[in-house]
C-alpha cells in the first residue's frame, strides 16, 4: 500500500470514530435527530470521497495539490470536519419547515467555521451551500413521509424555499465567484440554487448512475460525473483564475474525455491525467464541479437510506 494510500485510510477511520463519539447516545431521540446524524455523516463522507478522488484535473487530492500553492488535502480535511455539526442542524431545520433566512443562517455560521478552521482559506463554500441544501431537503422529505428519490429531494427543495432562493440569486456578494459570474454573465452557486440544482440531477447524478450501470467501479463513475459537470457548468472558480479563454479549456477537455468513452475508455487515466497536467500549468481548478460532484455523492448516497 502507498504512503498517500495509507494516509487516506488512517484519516477515514479517525474521521468515521469522531464522528461516531460526537452522535452520543441514541436513545429517547426524536426520529429527527438520528435522521440528521446520518444524513451529516453522509454529507462529510461525500466531501471525503471528492477529496480522495484521483485523477481530477486541477483540483487537491491526497496525492497533490492541483493549482493550488495556498492548500492541501490536510487543509480540506480541517474544513470538512469542521462542517460536521452544520450539515446535521441544517437537515433538522429541514424537517422541521424552516424558512430560508434560517438556512441561510446556519450556511453563514457554517462558512465562519470552515475559514477559521483553515485559516481564512475557501475550501468548501460552494459545498456548503449545495450540500447544505441537499440536506435540508432530505429532512424535509423525511418529515412528510415522503418517497425518497432525487426527484423528491428536488421537489422538496423548490415547493419549501424555491421563491427564496430565486430572490437570493440576485442578491448582491463580493465573492470571487459572484465577481466572475457578474463579470462573465456565468452562472453560479446561487443559480444553481434557484434552479433546484439542476447540474446535480440532471447532468452529474445521471453521468455517475449511468457509469455504474454497465458494471463499473464508483471511482469511474465519479470520474465520468466530474468530467460530465466540468463540460456543463459554467464554473465561476474557473472564470475568476483563466477568465473565459481557460473556462474554454475546462469545457474542451471535458467534453474531449467523454466523447473518447469517458472511463469506458481503456487510457482513460492517461487522458484524465493529461488533463490534470494541463489544467495545473494554466492554474485552473473547477471547484465549482468539484462541489457539484460531492452534491451528486450525496444525492446517491440519501437514497439507499432505509425508510422511516
Amino acid at each position: 500500500m502507498t504512503t498517500s494510500a495509507i494516509r487516506t485510510t488512517e484519516a477515514a477511520r479517525a474521521m468515521a470514530a469522531a464522528l461516531r463519539r460526537s452522535a452520543g447516545p441514541t436513545a429517547h431521540r426524536h426520529p429527527a435527530q438520528a435522521l440528521s446524524r446520518e444524513v451529516a455523516l453522509r454529507a462529510v463522507r461525500s466531501l471525503y470521497h471528492e477529496l480522495a478522488l484521483y485523477p481530477k484535473p486541477g483540483l487537491v487530492s491526497f496525492v497533490d495539490n492541483g493549482s493550488h500553492a495556498d492548500m492541501d488535502a490536510d487543509t480540506f480535511m480541517r474544513s470538512l470536519f469542521s462542517l460536521r455539526h452544520y450539515f446535521a442542524r441544517i437537515c433538522r431545520a429541514g424537517y422541521d419547515g424552516v424558512p430560508f433566512a434560517e438556512l441561510k443562517r446556519l450556511g453563514i455560521a457554517a462558512e465562519q467555521r470552515m475559514m477559521a478552521a483553515t485559516q481564512g482559506i475557501n475550501t468548501h463554500r460552494g459545498a456548503i451551500f449545495a450540500l447544505g441544501l441537499l440536506c435540508a431537503a432530505m429532512g424535509r422529505v423525511r418529515a412528510l413521509r415522503m418517497t425518497l428519490t432525487p426527484a423528491a429531494l428536488r421537489t422538496a427543495l423548490l415547493l419549501h424555499w424555491g421563491e427564496e432562493l430565486a430572490a437570493h440569486r440576485h442578491a448582491s456578494g463580493d465573492s470571487h465567484g459572484q465577481q466572475a459570474a457578474a463579470r462573465h454573465a456565468a452562472s453560479g452557486a446561487r443559480e444553481e440554487g434557484a434552479l433546484g440544482l439542476p447540474s446535480v440531477f440532471e447532468v452529474g447524478l445521471p453521468a455517475l448512475q449511468d457509469t455504474l450501470a454497465r458494471g463499473a467501479p464508483m471511482l469511474h463513475a465519479r470520474v465520468d460525473a466530474i468530467f460530465a459537470l466540468m463540460a456543463h457548468i459554467s464554473d465561476t472558480n474557473i472564470y475568476h483564475r483563466g477568465g473565459a479563454q481557460g473556462a474554454g479549456t475546462v469545457r474542451h477537455a471535458a467534453r474531449d474525455f467523454l466523447r473518447q468513452g469517458g472511463t469506458a475508455n481503456r487510457q482513460w487515466q492517461e487522458h484524465a491525467l493529461d488533463c490534470h497536467r494541463r489544467f495545473i500549468a494554466q492554474r485552473l481548478s473547477p471547484g465549482g464541479a468539484a462541489d457539484l460532484l460531492a452534491a451528486c455523492c450525496l444525492v446517491h448516497s440519501l437514497t439507499t437510506l432505509p425508510p422511516p
